[in-house]
């Protein structure tokens, strides 16, 4: 149960901040707690008066409905906020609360002391996030930046020696040594095709070759 006496510090309204955190605590998420609670102060009637709460995911506006009897609650997560300020006047301040998307969110005769507390809150929170978001946009760079830049020997394929092809080994010996006659042979048809012998002297001499055998 959520300690209500926290809520106090600034001359918040007991009954209402009572209320509000009656009603708040059954809309807390898992790890969600309230930080600050501001309530409004009226220059006139004060009987139903809103609330602001801070929270460690979002802000709430509580406003009470049907005279009192019901309550109405609007919250934005810190991922919508663009940025959070307050105006001080004679009667109070403002708290404005501008979206990332649609019309600033505005609540008037916040008790200043209340209205400052409640800016220091919500700028905390809304740096938190900021600051979790560029931390996981660099972890996203690292990783990226890792998968690119593979160390090359990564990339080799090591076969062990028992996978290695082997050569036969006659493939890689020299030919055999040819005998005289087949080279005499071999240079005389080298010869006669390069048309530097006739014919008549071609067969002649590939007969004297052939008869020396």
């Amino acid at each position: 149960m959520i300690n209500v006496d926290r809520f106090l510090a600034d001359e918040q309204d007991p009954k209402a901040v009572e209320k509000v955190i009656g009603k708040l605590n059954d809309l807390l998420t898992s790890g969600e707690e309230i930080l600050y609670l501001a309530v409004q102060k009226k220059p006139a009637v004060n009987l139903l008066p809103d609330c602001i709460a801070i929270t460690n995911k979002r802000i709430f506006y509580c406003e009470p409905g049907n005279l009192g009897l019901t309550m109405n609650f609007k919250d934005i997560s810190w991922k919508n906020i663009k940025e959070v300020s307050f105006k001080e006047g004679l009667l109070g301040s403002k708290f404005i609360c501008v979206p990332t998307s649609g019309e600033n969110i505005v609540t008037e005769y916040i008790p200043k002391v209340q209205a400052r507390k409640l800016h220091q809150a919500a700028n905390e929170q809304l740096e938190q996030y900021k600051e979790m978001l560029r931390q996981q946009k660099l972890e996203e760079n690292r990783a990226s930046a890792t998968s690119f830049s593979m160390p090359a020997s990564q990339n080799i394929i090591d076969l062990p020696v028992e996978e290695a092809i082997v050569i036969p080994e006659t493939s890689s010996a020299a030919p055999e040594t040819e005998d005289d006659a087949t080279l005499k042979l071999r240079k005389l048809k080298t010869l006669y095709d390069k048309q530097l012998i006739t014919l008549e002297e071609y067969e002649n001499k590939k007969a004297a070759i052939l008869d020396s055998l």
